[in-house]
């Protein structure tokens, strides 16, 4: 009888503290993508990602929970990629075109990238259909959603989530149409991580008019985790950057706000002379709310072999079946 009780009072115990500590060591993450090419100077916004640990792709259009081992997914609106409105992809082929970080090169050529990327498609693209285009430097195709640390330097914030908040997200993407309703003004890459993050802290991501003339930008969102980060320690945020593998392309430019792209691009000129009011409110708007101090000179640089601390903090011990899979080869 004795031994019922000592039963009955530990799983009280327990059950207490998983109420109490509800987020464990799994984790999600905001991904500010820096901007690059030709179209990151006329649009120096850059773009926005999510990744969690707990979610894995099925299929770029079908997600999932992960089993041991698998380092989660990044999911990300781009411009109706084969007309979906949103792609899964796991996380390091959509860093590094590969299956295993190991293999990720430390400097690439053009034709490196263009090779490491089109095995990859061969393999596990195809479902979004034969004749969804590569994609160029106007037209977005199926490359966007590879290799991405070749093409730029990527921020993360990473924050704890629960079980059921992520299985919940899970019901929520399988269940919805997926059909691409894609605006850059209104309902873009940032206004897709907003919506994500909002599941996970209620009415925190909102448009407003300021700052960025009413469109959402990837820094305003980061801006607003970190902020709401701030008030709520339990958010357990930390940020990470993944640096860009030199050598394909030129280092990617800082993202920026609206305002800060149209004074440092010098569009303000012709809009001083033409509307001074509007010159004048676009430099009110910069100093007043468009500067998003994140502190990301204070970042923790991962490798491509470090970047499944995403999904699992320093302070556990990663689980030794993916510790395996992420040792570096020699």
């Amino acid at each position: 009888m004795h031994e019922l009780r000592t039963l009955a009072l530990c799983l009280m115990l327990l059950g207490g503290l998983s109420a109490i500590c509800p987020l464990g060591y799994a984790q999600a993450a905001l991904l500010m993508e820096e901007p690059y090419g030709f179209f990151g100077f006329l649009n120096p916004t850059g773009h926005d990602a999510m990744f969690f640990a707990r979610i894995c792709a099925e299929t770029p259009i079908k997600v999932r929970r992960c089993t041991p081992g698998e380092p989660g997914a990044a999911i990300t609106r781009y411009q109706g990629i084969a007309g979906y409105d949103w792609v899964a992809m796991p996380l390091i082929p959509y860093l590094y075109s590969v299956e295993n970080p190991s293999e990720a090169p430390v400097r690439v050529d053009r034709q490196t990238v263009i090779s490491l990327r089109e095995r990859y498609h061969e393999a596990h693209l195809l479902t979004l259909g034969e004749k969804v285009p590569e994609g160029g430097t106007f037209q977005r195709g199926w490359n966007q959603l590879v290799g991405v640390a070749y093409e730029r330097r990527i921020y993360a914030f990473r924050f704890a989530t629960t079980e059921a908040q992520d299985d919940a997200l899970i019901a929520s993407l399988n269940a919805g149409t997926n059909h691409s309703h894609y605006s850059l003004v209104f309902w873009n890459c940032a206004d897709f991580s907003s919506a994500l993050l909002n599941r996970y802290f209620p009415h925190t991501f909102r448009r407003s008019l300021f700052p960025d003339a009413g469109i959402t930008t990837p820094m305003q969102v980061t801006y607003e985790l970190v902020r709401y980060a701030g008030k709520h320690p339990e958010t357990e945020l930390a940020v990470f950057a993944i640096p860009q593998i030199p050598g394909y392309r030129g280092p990617s430019r800082t993202n920026k706000s609206i305002a800060r792209s149209l004074l440092t691009s010098g569009y303000v000129v012709p809009l001083a002379v033409l509307c001074p009011p509007a010159a004048t409110a676009l430099v009110a708007d910069y100093f007043a709310w468009g500067r998003y101090p994140l502190r990301l000179k204070q970042a923790q640089v991962l490798a491509p072999v470090e970047v499944t601390r995403l999904a699992f903090p320093a302070s556990p011990a990663i689980p030794e079946q993916l510790e395996s899979r992420i040792a570096p080869q020699h």
